[in-house]
């Protein structure tokens, strides 16, 4: 087995890899245009600030698909509810004409699927790729992968 996918902190080596399929509250097509490259931008710098990685990523236009790298030290629900939770109030400031005291609640529904990744991250890779393509729903043709 090659270490070269792990990463190490001061007192262990790692690979923790998360596949997160996520949507906004009824399933709605709200993630094109302006909001879905905002977004993109959005959840690489949220990732960053909590130590994660994004390896792949997908706005499909009522869902998200994430394949998260998270150092052990995190619990996956808090990342995942930062990850929404500061999105969502982001959202709501730039395109909602919120400016303060608004904890964006009304745009992402509340639960999500996880599923961890061991050594078939390629092909989770290919899948979150290629969700656009089987999203038939598309009608912007705009690419959500980021």
């Amino acid at each position: 087995m090659s270490t070269t996918s792990y990463q190490s902190l001061s007192h262990s080596t790692w690979e923790c890899k998360y596949h997160i399929v996520f949507g906004p509250k009824y399933r709605k097509k709200l993630l094109y245009g302006k909001i879905r490259e905002f977004l993109k931008n959005e959840f690489h710098e949220l990732a960053r600030q909590k130590e994660c990685t994004i390896v792949a990523g997908n706005l499909a236009g009522d869902h998200v698909h994430i394949l998260l790298s998270v150092p052990p030290k995190c619990a996956v629900s808090e990342i995942i509810g930062f990850l929404k939770g500061k999105t969502a109030i982001a959202v709501a400031r730039r395109f909602g004409g919120k400016v303060r005291n608004f904890n964006g609640e009304k745009f992402w529904a509340r639960g999500y699927a996880l599923s961890t990744v061991g050594f078939n991250k390629d092909q989770i890779k290919v899948y979150i790729r290629d969700q656009q393509i089987r999203d038939q729903n598309n009608p912007f043709g705009e690419d959500g992968n980021f």
